[in-house]
């Protein structure tokens, strides 16, 4: 292993084949899951969603292998209770009965949080890397914020809602902006200071609990690890496995630029607050904003600066080679927002664009 640990988790609605709307198949799913995955599985807020979760990895080879296995067998047991899984950020169509998960914790953020909660299923993907504790956690987090719209436009899969197209690449993003707790890091001085920040969120009812930090980059409560969670649920396992790569080249770098002494840019909320909101709305279609130069630039300019700031870390993981390649096939092939709309197009028709999004959750 040459860099640091990484787990994926993974979000999946469950749709119907036919009209392509949610459907409440979550336990069953659940249950028709081989019993050796089905401790991989977690309990969502909506009957109408799966998520799976990956071991503890060393490699990106073990990352893929376990989201193959992971996303084929949900397909399987989806398929066995008459759903198709699919990897898409937003309730593409409706979600005609709105089931919130049996489970104390969840009857509490409905209460507290009203309507907020009846809006669809929204799906992510949250990449976890190990860090040597918190501390640290906090000023990787600080070094992540101006990299971390151009990781979300890079993921932008959820384009559709209400049976039509949004106009926006992340309706995912849109629809989270309703949370009072979700977006952009605050830049923290140290773990005390989001401690003291968290607590007075918790005391004016923001959040219920500090379980409810839900900012797009955030340190583990129980483990030290950072959890990058602002791209949508990628369309396939290649997606997923570049978004991991990335995300563990930036960790990796924000530790050389902390052990080098080096301070993370103090970006403004405002400032990065609109640049999710641009790469959200746009993804690589055009220009996004460039928090730290706080001007737009085209968007592909963007990525390959990431690319070339990450590239000793990728080397150094030995993730270098596989990064290259799969960037290589996003620039042709587009962002999931973009492969949804050549659908759509191809076909005029959405629920045979879900099922093609369908297919490709599996087979890439």
């Amino acid at each position: 292993m040459n860099g640091p640990t990484v787990g994926v988790e993974e979000e999946f609605l469950l749709l119907d084949p036919r009209t392509g709307e949610n459907v409440p198949a979550a336990p069953s799913v659940a249950g028709k899951l081989p019993e050796e995955l089905r401790g991989q599985s977690r309990r969502e807020f909506r009957h109408s969603m799966v998520e799976m979760v990956t071991p503890v990895c060393g490699s990106l080879g073990e990352v893929a292998e376990s989201l193959r296995r992971m996303r084929q067998a949900a397909a399987e047991a989806a398929a066995a209770a008459g759903a198709s899984l699919v990897a898409l950020g937003a309730t593409p169509v409706g979600e005609p009965r709105l089931l919130v998960t049996d489970d104390p914790r969840y009857e509490a953020i409905a209460g507290h949080y009203g309507p907020i909660v009846g809006d669809p299923a929204v799906c992510g993907c949250h990449v976890h890397v190990g860090v040597p504790d918190r501390e640290t956690a906090i000023e990787v987090c600080n070094h992540l914020r101006p990299w971390l719209p151009v990781v979300q436009a890079m993921t932008v899969n959820s384009p559709f809602f209400g049976g039509v197209d949004t106009g926006h690449a992340s309706w995912r993003a849109m629809q989270l902006d309703r949370w009072p707790s979700l977006g952009p890091t605050p830049y923290f001085a140290s773990a005390a200071d989001l401690d003291r920040t968290v607590r007075l969120l918790v005391d004016a009812g923001v959040m219920l609990d500090e379980t409810l930090v839900l900012w797009h980059a955030r340190p583990s409560l129980r483990y030290p690890t950072v959890e990058v969670r602002v791209a949508d649920v990628c369309p396939s396992v290649a997606d997923t496995v570049l978004l991991t790569a990335l995300v563990r080249a930036l960790v990796g770098t924000a530790l050389d630029d902390i052990r080098a002494g080096r301070r993370a840019l103090p970006v403004p909320d405002p400032v990065l607050k609109a640049a999710h909101w641009n790469a959200a709305h746009s993804g690589l279609s055009g220009k996004l904003l460039d928090p730290s130069r706080e001007r737009a630039r085209p968007a592909w300019e963007l990525v390959d600066e990431l690319f070339r700031t990450v590239t000793p870390a990728l080397d150094r993981h030995g993730d270098l080679d596989t990064a290259y390649d799969l960037l290589a096939c996003l620039r042709t092939v587009g962002t999931g927002t973009d492969r949804l709309r050549r659908e759509l197009e191809r076909t005029g028709d959405l629920p045979a664009t879900l099922a093609d999004a369908a297919r490709r959750t599996v087979t890439g």
